[in-house]
C-alpha cells in the first residue's frame, strides 16, 4: 500500500496549505459559498466533472474505475460553528472551525489528487464518489427554516437533504473521517452517536404592567420556567440503554421588565439512540411543554424538526478500518472506543441506509467547539486522513470488491428504502398550537403529529 500512501504525500503541501486557507475563511452552513468555490476550483483543475447542488452550497463527482462494482461515498463537511470568543474567529460573523471541518476539506482535496495519479484505480471494480457537503452543525435554526419556507431545501442538515435530491441512490457504502484531540493515537472509531431532533417553542401569554396590574397578564416567562422544570422531571423516566438527552435554551425572554412578558422563545434538543424511543421521548417532551403552558393560561406553539438520525457505526466496515489505520500509522495507532455518544452527527442518517463509518484522525488540540480549539498536527489531522482515505477505498474495492461486497452483503438497514426514510424525516417535522383553550372552559392538549 505505500505505492499509494505515497501519491497522498505528494501532495502534502497542498493539503497543508488548503487547511490553512479554509480555516481563514470559515462560514456557515448553507453560506459555505468561498469554501465551496475553493474547493471545487480544485477538482475541475484535476479534471472532475462535478453536480454542484442547485441553490445551495455543496457538490459531489464520480470516479468511475471501468468495472462494475459498489460505489463507495467519501465525505467532507463544509462548515463553521459560531464561537465569538475564539481568537480566530471572523470578527464580523464569528465564524471560526473549531470542530475541524477544514481539515475534512484539505483531507479529501489531497485525496481527489492522489485518485488522478497513474495507477491509483489500478486493480479496482466500481466508482468513487467524493462528495463535499453543506451544514452538519445544527446552528441557524431560523436561517434555516427560511429557506424551508422559501422551498430552496427540505432539511436543515445537509446530509439528510443531500440524501432527498437523490444524490446518494447509488451509493452502497459510506464512510467519512472527522478530527480528534487525542495525543496517544492516529485514528479511532466509537460504536456510535445519538440522533436529534430540533425544536422550537413558543409561549404565548398576555401583557399587563408588571407592578401596578400583574393579575391583568398572563406570565409566558413563568410558564416556560414550568415547562424546562416539566421536561427536567421527566428524566428518570429516560431508559438508559436509549441514552436520552434534552437540553434548551430560552432565547427570548420578554421585551421590558416592567412588562409581564406575553411571550417567550425556548429552543431545544431532543437526543435518542434509535427511531421508536426517540420518538417515545419526544412525545413525552412534547405533553410536558404542552401541560405546563396550560397550567399558567399560556397556549404554545411548537415546531419539532427532523434534525440527524442516530449514527450506527458498521462493525464490519469498522474492522477493516482498523487494518487500513495500522498500516498508514502503525501498530497501537489505531483505538476503538466501546461507548455510545450522546452527540449527533447528520452521518447518522446515511448509517440508516448503507454501511457507513465515521472515523477520527487525530491531530487536533483544544476543546471540540471551543474558544481554544485548533489543529496542532495538520500532517496527522489531515494528509494521515486522506491516505486512510485511499487506503480504506483500495480495501473496499480491490480484488472484485470482495471486502465490500462481503459487507454490504451482511448489513441490514433501518429503512428499506430512501423513500421509506423520507417518510420517517418527514413524520418528525410539527408545527402546530398544542394548547386550545374552549369556550365551555375545558382545555385541549395535543401533542402529537
Amino acid at each position: 500500500m505505500k505505492k499509494y500512501y505515497d501519491m497522498v504525500e505528494k501532495y502534502k503541501d497542498l493539503i497543508l496549505d488548503a487547511e490553512k486557507r479554509i480555516w481563514l475563511n470559515p462560514e456557515t452552513g448553507y453560506r459555505e459559498i468561498k469554501t465551496t468555490a475553493y474547493v471545487a476550483e480544485h477538482f475541475k483543475k484535476l479534471g472532475y466533472e462535478l453536480v454542484m447542488a442547485d441553490g445551495i452550497t455543496g457538490f459531489y463527482t464520480v470516479l468511475d474505475t471501468g468495472k462494475p462494482g459498489p460505489t463507495v461515498l467519501v465525505l467532507a463537511e463544509l462548515d463553521s460553528l459560531i464561537n465569538r470568543t475564539h481568537p480566530d474567529c471572523d470578527k464580523e460573523t464569528g465564524a471560526v472551525h473549531s470542530c475541524g471541518h477544514h481539515a475534512q476539506c484539505a483531507a479529501i482535496m489531497g485525496l481527489a489528487s492522489a485518485l488522478k495519479e497513474k495507477d491509483a484505480l489500478e486493480g479496482l471494480c466500481g466508482k468513487i464518489k467524493l462528495c463535499l457537503v453543506p451544514a452538519e452543525e445544527g446552528i441557524e435554526i431560523a436561517y434555516r427554516k427560511e429557506l424551508v419556507k422559501k422551498g430552496i431545501i427540505q432539511f436543515t442538515s445537509g446530509k439528510p437533504e443531500f440524501i432527498a435530491r437523490r444524490f446518494f441512490d447509488d451509493v452502497d457504502l459510506a464512510f467519512m473521517v472527522h478530527q480528534a484531540t487525542n495525543k496517544n493515537i492516529k485514528f479511532l472509531l466509537t460504536k456510535g452517536h445519538n440522533g436529534v431532533i430540533r425544536k422550537c417553542t413558543t409561549v404565548k401569554g398576555k401583557s399587563a404592567h408588571a407592578g401596578a396590574h400583574p393579575e391583568d397578564g398572563i406570565n409566558a416567562l413563568n410558564a416556560a420556567s414550568l415547562i424546562i422544570l416539566a421536561v427536567n422531571s421527566l428524566r428518570e423516566t429516560f431508559e438508559e440503554k436509549h441514552y436520552a438527552r434534552v437540553h434548551s435554551i430560552i432565547t427570548k425572554g420578554g421585551d421590558a421588565v416592567n412588562a409581564v412578558p406575553d411571550e417567550v422563545v425556548i429552543e431545544s434538543y431532543v437526543r435518542a439512540a434509535e427511531p421508536i424511543a426517540h420518538k417515545k421521548v419526544n412525545d413525552a417532551v412534547n405533553r410536558a411543554i404542552s401541560s405546563a403552558a396550560a397550567a399558567i393560561g399560556c397556549t404554545v406553539m411548537i415546531e419539532d424538526m427532523a434534525g440527524s438520525e442516530a449514527l450506527n457505526e458498521n462493525a464490519d466496515l469498522r474492522d477493516l478500518a482498523r487494518e487500513v489505520a495500522e498500516d498508514v500509522a502503525g501498530k497501537g495507532s489505531y483505538m476503538y472506543v466501546d461507548k455510545w455518544y450522546a452527540s449527533s452527527t447528520d452521518m447518522g442518517d446515511i448509517s440508516t441506509l448503507v454501511p457507513t463509518i465515521h472515523a477520527y484522525a487525530t491531530g487536533a488540540d483544544g476543546v471540540e467547539h471551543g474558544k481554544d480549539y485548533f489543529i496542532k498536527d495538520a500532517y496527522s489531522a489531515c494528509v494521515n486522513s486522506a491516505k486512510f482515505q485511499f487506503g480504506l477505498i483500495r480495501k473496499l474495492l480491490e480484488n472484485d470488491a470482495e471486502k465490500a461486497k462481503e459487507i454490504i452483503s451482511k448489513f441490514t438497514p433501518t429503512f428499506k428504502s430512501v423513500d421509506e426514510y423520507l417518510k420517517h424525516k418527514k413524520s418528525i417535522n410539527m408545527d402546530k398550537e398544542t394548547v386550545i383553550f374552549n369556550e365551555d372552559g375545558t382545555i385541549t392538549i395535543d401533542y402529537k403529529n
